[in-house]
């Protein structure tokens, strides 16, 4: 269905693999929403430039560098 699919392709969204954010980048842009491929698009910049989603890092006990607490500290997600 096709309402369903962004919620199939979320899991492409979530991960820190590259590999997989080039497919959520490749499957939002077909469903042809502006307002989902603008998260997916998020989402894939923070792997660009972290290789991981700093707010995760407290809970899978990973340290969080200077430049991702910097980022944390302005908002995260929401800067």
């Amino acid at each position: 269905e096709p309402l369903l699919r962004p919620f199939v392709y979320l899991p492409f969204e979530h991960s820190e693999d590259m590999a997989d954010q080039d497919e959520s980048l490749r499957l939002f842009t077909a469903l042809g929403d502006p307002d989902t491929l603008r998260y997916a698009e998020l989402h894939r910049d923070i792997i660009q430039r972290f290789g991981r989603f700093p707010h995760r890092n407290a809970c899978l006990g990973r340290t969080t560098t200077a430049q991702e607490q910097e980022f944390l500290d302005e908002g995260g997600f929401a800067g």
